[in-house]
C-alpha cells in the first residue's frame, strides 16, 4: 500500500491509473477508522481495480468552538487497517498542503447546506464541499464511496458533483451499526459507558418511527412526535433536531412516503451524534 502526503504525487499517481484504463474507487475519511469506514473500502474494492483512501481532519468543517483539536487521530493504526482490507494508496495531507497560505476560495452549495446538520454548524458544509472538491480534482476517481449516515452530507456532495459536473459516481453505503444498534462513528470514542448507553436511544427512537410508518402513519408531525416521545427516554440527551425530509433538497416535508429521511441529532453529554433511516413507508 503505497502512503503519499502531497499533492502532486498523489495527482500524478492517479492519473497514471487512469491512463492505464484502472478504475479508481475513492473513500475520503478524517482517520479514526471502524468498521463503518471499512464497509466503504470493501464496497470500493467490490467494483474498482483501485482503491484510494484519504485521510484528512479537514479544519475548515469545524466551528470555532468544535472538537478539532481533540478529534481522533490514529493514523498508524488506520493504515494498518487499510493494508488489511487491501487498499491500494492513501493520500494523507498536512493541513498546509491542502491549504497553502493566502487559500481564498470555497465551494458552498447554497440552500442544502444549511439544513439539517447544516443549520446546527454554520459554515460546516462550506468547509466539507470545499475539502471534497479539492481531493476529487487530485485524485479524480471513477466512484466516490460515502455512508448513508452521513445523509446531509450526501446530500450537499451530490448537488455539488451535479452543479460542478464532476464525473465521479457517488456511491452511498448503508449505515453500520454496533450489535446494539448505536450507529457507528469516530465520535463514539468520546462517551463514557454510561453515555454510550444513553447514546442508544438514537436508534430507538428511528426504530418507532419505522414502526409506525409501516403501519401506515404518514404524518411527519406525529412521526417526529413519536421519536420525541422515546427520546424523553433519556432526559440527559439533548436533542439538535428531529425532522423528515426530503433525501435530495433536506428540506421538511409534511406527509412521508417511501424514500423519506428521518433523521435525528442530538448531544449525549458534550457528544453530538447524527443517525438516521430512509423510510419504507
Amino acid at each position: 500500500m503505497l502512503i503519499f502526503k502531497s499533492v502532486q504525487e498523489t495527482q500524478s499517481v492517479c492519473a497514471q491509473l487512469r491512463r492505464e484504463g484502472r478504475i479508481l474507487g475513492f473513500v475520503p475519511t478524517m482517520g479514526a477508522l471502524h468498521e463503518g469506514h471499512l464497509s466503504l473500502v470493501r464496497a470500493a474494492k467490490a467494483e474498482c481495480d483501485v482503491v484510494a483512501v484519504s485521510i484528512f481532519v479537514n479544519p475548515t468543517q469545524f466551528g470555532p468552538n468544535e472538537d478539532f483539536a481533540k478529534y481522533p487521530r490514529s493514523f498508524e493504526q488506520d493504515c494498518t487497517l487499510l493494508e488489511a482490507e487491501g487498499a491500494h494508496l492513501v493520500f494523507a495531507p498536512a493541513a498546509e498542503e491542502m491549504y497553502p497560505a493566502g487559500t481564498s476560495t470555497f465551494v458552498h452549495v447554497e440552500g442544502v447546506s444549511e439544513r439539517l446538520d447544516g443549520a446546527s454548524r454554520p459554515g460546516h458544509f462550506r468547509g466539507v464541499a470545499t475539502v471534497v472538491s479539492k481531493l476529487f480534482h487530485i485524485v479524480c476517481p471513477h466512484k466516490a464511496y460515502f455512508g448513508q449516515k452521513d445523509a446531509a452530507q450526501v446530500a450537499v456532495l451530490r448537488k455539488m458533483a451535479r452543479d460542478l459536473n464532476f464525473p465521479a459516481q457517488i456511491v452511498v453505503c448503508p449505515i453500520v451499526r454496533e450489535p446494539d444498534g448505536l450507529a457507528m462513528s469516530s465520535r463514539n470514542r468520546y462517551l463514557s459507558p454510561e453515555e454510550r448507553r444513553q447514546a442508544l436511544v438514537l436508534s430507538r427512537s428511528l426504530k418507532r418511527v419505522e414502526e409506525l410508518a409501516a403501519c401506515g402513519e404518514m404524518s411527519s408531525r406525529k412521526l417526529t412526535a413519536a421519536a420525541r416521545e422515546v427520546l424523553a427516554a433519556e432526559p440527559s440527551v439533548r436533542i439538535d433536531y428531529i425532522t423528515a425530509v426530503d433525501p435530495d433538497t433536506l428540506e421538511e416535508i409534511d406527509e412521508v412516503s417511501s424514500g423519506t429521511l428521518f433523521a435525528v441529532a442530538a448531544f449525549v453529554g458534550s457528544t453530538r451524534l447524527i443517525d438516521n433511516t430512509i423510510l419504507k413507508a
